[in-house]
């Protein structure tokens, strides 16, 4: 019984970094992932960097998408684009 004593505050501070640190991570990569997924063509979005813009065309294969701005085209990696942004734009028009 004295070993596991010793390693209980060990197993203890482990168990907080999970539930307060490793498992919000995964939650929230997931959700990201979802998002990512369910884009389709005329989505507005913001990317990470802040430009603004609409989705013309979504590439699966490299998971690429081009994005329609005030001053042209771009092609974005869906990976750039900010979930949390991106939903705010569309909710508030």
């Amino acid at each position: 019984m004295e070993g596991i004593g010793q390693f209980l505050p060990f197993i203890l501070m482990f168990v907080v970094v999970y539930f307060f640190m490793i498992a919000p991570q995964m939650k929230r990569a997931k959700k990201e992932k979802k998002y990512n997924a369910e884009l389709k063509k005329g989505d507005k979005v913001i990317t990470k960097s802040g430009l603004h813009g609409k989705i013309l065309e979504l590439n699966d294969k490299d998971q690429t998408c081009i994005i329609e701005t005030m001053s042209g085209k771009v092609k974005f990696e869906r990976s750039a684009l900010s979930m949390e942004l991106s939903v705010k734009a569309n909710t508030q028009a």
